[in-house]
């Protein structure tokens, strides 16, 4: 790892963490087996981004704020700003980034958001604290975006690998409509039989696999029987499964906010999942993904 990243660790686990975007890139065993994506460029060189201050795409990538239009990239701008470090320990890191010049130009709101990162064990705890210090209500949506590996290091074929839900999830699911990146209006059939999803790398052909009628809140990944990684993720209602087709690593993103649909004409506040945050008032998401077995 270079130089730039800030890496944690535990008995049994440790974590690489970069300043920029306080993106998580690795997340390795106490062996060393790496259990995130291999980022080949062939497929997608992302590993964690951090999904702020909007979940998705916004049509046209702008969205409405008071009649005023403000840009905004896919899944929002944290992921390509610098964070600097709050706190800091041998198995925990706080990362910060606060509203400034460049992002009250596209986010007219005083923010800040602390990203958390420890490892307890085998057990690494993510906590995302969005926070509002500023006079006025604040629209935003959070996600979680990490790219773990696909097949995970413990034996058992790319076929072989299942997302097993806390739940049974029999409810339609939503995917991406024939605007890039929004979402389809009509909801599809999911490939889940009973609380168990055998992904395959043609499902993803047509983009993300998107849960908006989740009734889980934690799921396992890997080939049932051996180790394999369970993640929680109690404050997020939505899940987003996606890759590009082919690549070694499949992303489990929780979202509390979702893409705009096809057609979408609304302002800030009619954005799917929009939550809003009062002055003063604080809004915390966690993720912990756990090697088990």
């Amino acid at each position: 790892m270079a130089d730039d990243f800030i890496s944690i660790a535990s008995d049994g686990l440790s974590a690489h963490i970069h300043p920029f975007g306080a993106e998580l890139w690795s997340l390795k065993d106490a062996e060393g087996r790496e259990l995130m994506t291999d980022a080949d460029p062939r497929w997608w060189t992302g590993h964690a981004p951090l999904l702020f201050p909007y979940v998705g795409r916004s049509r046209g990538d702008v969205y409405r704020y008071q009649g005023q239009d403000y840009p905004m990239p896919q899944h929002g701008f944290a992921r390509r700003r610098d964070f600097s470090v709050a706190e800091r320990s041998g198995d925990a890191v706080t990362f910060r980034l606060e509203a400034d010049v460049e992002t009250r130009a596209v986010y007219p709101f005083d923010f800040r958001l602390d990203m958390r990162f420890a490892v307890e064990g085998r057990t690494l705890r993510m906590t995302a604290t969005v926070s509002n210090p500023g006079e006025t209500d604040m629209p935003f949506s959070f996600g979680y975006h990490p790219a773990f590996a696909w097949p995970l290091p413990y034996g058992g074929a790319v076929e072989e690998h299942r997302v097993v839900f806390e739940k049974a999830e029999p409810a339609l699911i939503r995917k991406v409509g024939d605007e890039p990146g929004l979402i389809a209006l009509e909801s599809v059939a999911s490939p889940v039989e009973g609380a168990v999803l055998a992904p395959t790398h043609k499902m993803f052909e047509g983009d993300a696999l998107i849960w908006d009628q989740l009734e889980s809140r934690s799921l396992f990944w890997g080939v049932p029987g051996q180790r394999g990684l369970q993640i929680d993720f109690p404050d997020t209602p939505w899940l987003g499964l996606w890759q590009k087709p082919g690549g070694q690593y499949l992303c489990v993103e929780p979202w509390a906010g979702m893409a705009d649909p096809v057609g979408f004409e609304g302002d800030v506040w009619a954005k799917q999942g929009i939550l809003r945050l009062a002055p003063g008032e604080e809004r915390a998401f966690r993720m912990d993904v756990s090697l088990t077995g």
